[in-house]
Parts: C-alpha cells; structure tokens; sequence
C-alpha cells in the first residue's frame, strides 16, 4: 500500500486560505473563534486540523464553506477554491458548489440526517439536482454509493429511515451523501466521536480509501492526533482560533516544536499501558475567547511560560524546514525550552509540576506515526 506521505501530491493548489477570520458578535462581547488563519490545500491532499473543543477548528471548516451565516457573524480574509473567491459569492450561487464541489461530514449523523425521511431519497437528492438525471439513474447511483461505503444490504437500507441503522451505518450514510456528487474537496468534521472504537477505525479507512480512489482533497477535523497519524499528508495545530504550529505529518510528530502540540501528543491514550492508568491530560482550561489573556494564548497552560510569553504572543514563523511553521518563543527540544521548564520547576509552578508528574510518550508513538506517514524516506 502506499505511504501517505507520498499519496497525492501534486502542484496545484485546491484550495488557498488568507488571514481568515471569523468572529462572533454577542451581547458579552466579540467571540474570535477563527483569529486569523492562512493555508492551502493541493489536490488529493489531506489536511488534519487538530485541537480541543473550542480552539476554532469546526469553525474554520464551516466559515470555508460558508455555513456559518447569520447577522453575527464577521468574516474577514480571503478563501480561493478553484481560483473562485468563495466570500465574495451570494447564497444562490453557493449552492450550486454545496454538494457538487465541496461536501461535508458532519459529527453526528442523527442531526445531519432527516430523521423523516428514508435513506433513499436523502442519497438521490444531490444526485437528481446537480447531475440532472432519472430517478432511475439517481437511484442506481445511490445504491452503487451505498454499497461502495460498505453498507450491507444496501437495498433494503434504500428504504429505511436513518433509526433503523446503527451509529456507524448512519454515518456510512452520511459519507455516501458527502460522496454522491464527486465532490473536489471533502471536510470531515469530527466523523468518529460519537462512534465506538471499532467503528471509529473503520470509518477513518473508509475515508481514507475513498479519498484516495477518487484522488480529492480533503480536510479532517478532529481532537485527537492519533487520528490524523498515518491519515494525512499535513497537520495544522489550533488553539484559541489561531494555528500555533503547521507541518507534514511525520515532521510534525518527529519533531514537535510547540508546547500545546506537545501536551496533545501526551494525552493520548496508550495499549501498551497498565489497565487503570490515568491518562496524562492539559492542565488548565482553554481560554475565553471574549476576554483572552495578553500574550501566547496557551500561556496560562503552558510548563514553559515566561514572562515574555504573557506579554506579547509569537506569530508562526519557520523552523529548521519552510515546510513546519510553529509559533512559540521556547519551542519544544531547544535549550531555551529547557532552561525555562526547570526555572518553573523550581518556582513550583503548578502547570509545571502537573507536566513534571505526567507520562511522557513513548518512542514508539512517535515512531510508529513517522512510519505510517511515510516521512523520512
């Protein structure tokens, strides 16, 4: 099979995205939730977008996509898919991109699905009204989708109302309508939370092999780097509506530069673990949006903080590669980084020694990510 890093890359870019921004106006003040974020996207590439609930991932998608409307809602920047200005363009003419040209899979398949309506017609409305074909046609296609997101007995599941299909067949749906026009660029927002761990794993090969056969972009949002390892060709790390570090796959796990990164790569859960281990997690909680703190965002949380990080934030600049960006004023492995961590280990700062007590990832994380991503060859 071949590697993910190698999958894809092509020169043309699909999709390009400049100092985006996206804020929400509410009666307590200004929410930032997408503070001003830039990249691209080449075709056949995938791009995993990673951080907690609340650091404007889900938001980035839906702003690119144009579903987050509404007389509070204030975008700024510049988002070039296919060389069109996708801000620049009304409702109407969105809507003959939606389904064709750009698709998404939503988190929860029992809120994206009519629960009202059979699986049949859900699958065939895209089809009959950007394809213009028969029902017959439509319907051919539709149970060809069905069957090619392996769903068995796709005849009868034609017919059925999305509560009588499991979590995992409702999602296979979901994907099958995201699929059903041939779309260039797919975003898949959160597609395994609300799944098993089973299912979660056959979702995530699902979309992969789809992706590649049918050789289109794709974004996938998620909370969880061991996800998008071996999945994606670039990661782009958010916190607080900003990406803090930007790089391919097995640079970014081989060499972690900033702190936040870091800490997600060490709450991730382990088999090589005893059972009962308590897992590693962030100290802290994520900023307010509203009223965020004066300097690096992550600050507050971080075990390297020094006084120069609450007082002005870092912008991403680039490491050692033009490829992995990060914004940091001590990144990770660097003597700098060192000498602060043991500066606020003896001034006992809490996030410190919370980080001090934790469990570091093993080698073997990494390696195995750097392996399934294909870098370093």
């Amino acid at each position: 099979m071949e590697s993910r890093g190698t999958v894809g890359r092509v020169d043309r870019k699909i999709l390009v995205v400049e100092d985006l921004k996206t804020h929400f106006k509410l009666p307590a003040g200004m929410v930032k939730a997408v503070d001003g974020v830039s990249f691209d996207l080449k075709q056949g590439q995938t791009l995993g977008v990673v951080g907690e609930s609340g650091s404007g991932k889900t938001v980035l998608s839906r702003t690119i996509m144009r579903l987050t409307l509404g007389n509070n809602v204030h975008t700024s920047g510049r988002v070039s898919f296919e060389d069109r200005d996708i801000l620049s363009l009304s409702n109407k003419e969105m809507q003959k991109i939606w389904g064709l040209e750009m698709a998404m899979v939503f988190q929860d398949p029992m809120t994206s699905l009519n629960p009202v309506v059979k699986i049949g017609r859900q699958v065939t409305e895209h089809v009959r009204k950007h394809l213009n074909v028969s029902k017959s046609e439509a319907k051919a296609t539709a149970l060809q989708l069905l069957k090619g997101v392996r769903i068995p007995e796709a005849e009868a599941r034609f017919n059925a109302y999305p509560h009588q299909l499991s979590g995992g067949m409702r999602q296979r749906v979901s994907i099958a309508i995201a699929l059903a026009c041939g779309p260039k660029i797919l975003f898949a927002d959160e597609p395994t939370t609300a799944l098993d761990v089973t299912v979660q794993h056959q979702i995530l090969n699902l979309l992969n092999l789809q992706q590649q056969e049918r050789h289109m972009a794709m974004i996938l949002v998620t909370h969880d780097l061991g996800v998008v390892a071996g999945r994606t060709n670039d990661i782009a790390v958010m916190y607080a509506g900003k990406i803090v570090e930007k790089a391919p796959t097995w640079m970014l796990f081989s060499r972690v530069q900033h702190p936040y990164t870091e800490a997600l790569l060490r709450s991730i859960p382990r088999t090589n673990q005893k059972n009962h281990t308590r897992l590693s997690a962030i100290a802290g909680r994520p900023p307010d949006l509203i009223n965020p703190p004066q300097g690096c965002k992550f600050s507050p949380r971080c075990p390297y903080a020094q006084d120069k990080c609450r007082e002005e934030e870092p912008t991403l600049q680039a490491a050692q590669s033009d490829e992995h960006q990060f914004a940091c004023w001590y990144p990770v492995g660097t003597p700098e980084n060192k000498e602060a961590f043991e500066k606020n280990l003896a001034a006992q700062l809490p996030q410190t020694l919370a980080f001090a007590e934790g469990k570091v990832v093993d080698e073997s994380v990494i390696d195995n990510a750097v392996a399934l991503s294909g870098g370093g060859s």
